[in-house]
């Protein structure tokens, strides 16, 4: 039987405004959609409901940049599957924000600095920071429930004080994390497993904007089966291999993130 992950990120495009030098995606203004057209997505969203999954987590790239993200989102909902949405909040459509609003839904996000300057280094967009920070207090007036990922970027990256701006505008959950070096952070060097928290494959899963099930988006270049050939069980049922690869190799981690290094929290 196939093992049933807690969560299911669904990563609906490689499209994005902005292109971080971090990504794990690679995305930017120069991603697509990929080739999973809407049935393709609500067959996978039924499939995981029925499979047991709790939650499913919307990502890309910029997922709210998907043309059927706000259909997407309220059949996973309708399906009894919690939601979150990990968006950027560079640009928000009022349409988008309506989907947000659902008494259901979570948003996460990304904030690097209380310094623009630095901000806009990380993004590689110059008003980043100006967009991200309004859409974060639109949100914490909407009383979405809303967390925010830090990731430690650069050597001397104003951390701590963004984190201390961010709880004055009344955030609560704040998570500081070290950069994975896969995808973009990377550069040239080989896939590295213990970039990898260590349960990749049994907690969580994904499924691609090609339709390819990997044990987690940090693990992509661990290919799976096409859900649209096999279907969801099977597409988990066959990265057995890879799950049993990273949990003879990776210790288990209380945290996603690299082996043996624990993210600083503040909730």
């Amino acid at each position: 039987m196939a093992a049933t992950p807690d969560h299911l990120w669904l990563e609906l495009t490689s499209l994005c405004q902005i292109q971080c030098g971090h990504c794990r995606a690679e995305a930017g203004p120069q991603g697509s959609h990929g080739t999973m057209e809407l049935f393709d997505w609500l067959g996978v969203i039924a499939q995981a409901a029925k499979a047991g999954v709790r939650q499913v987590r919307f990502t890309g790239g910029e997922p709210t940049q998907h043309p059927h993200f706000g259909n997407l989102v309220y059949q996973a909902l309708n399906a009894g599957l919690e939601v979150e949405v990990h968006s950027n909040l560079v640009h928000i459509p009022e349409k988008v924000w309506t989907v947000l609003c659902h008494p259901r839904v979570k948003l996460a996000t990304s904030f690097y600095s209380d310094d623009p300057t630095q901000h806009a280094r990380i993004t590689g967009g110059s008003a980043t920071w100006h967009h991200t920070l309004r859409n974060i207090e639109r949100a914490l007036m909407y009383g979405i429930p809303l967390r925010v990922v830090m990731a430690r970027v650069l050597e001397r990256q104003r951390l701590d004080e963004g984190r201390k701006l961010l709880t004055e505008l009344g955030v609560d959950r704040i998570d500081i994390e070290p950069v994975r070096g896969l995808g973009r952070a990377a550069g040239r060097a080989a896939p590295d497993v213990n970039q990898l928290c260590g349960e990749c494959g049994l907690r969580a899963a994904a499924v691609l904007p090609n339709g390819e099930a990997t044990p987690c988006p940090l693990a992509r270049w661990m290919r799976g089966l096409d859900v649209r050939d096999v279907g969801l069980a099977a597409a988990l049922e066959a990265m057995r291999p890879h799950r049993e690869y990273i949990a003879a190799n990776v210790p288990p981690a209380t945290t996603c993130g690299p082996a043996g290094e624990v993210a600083a929290a503040s909730r």
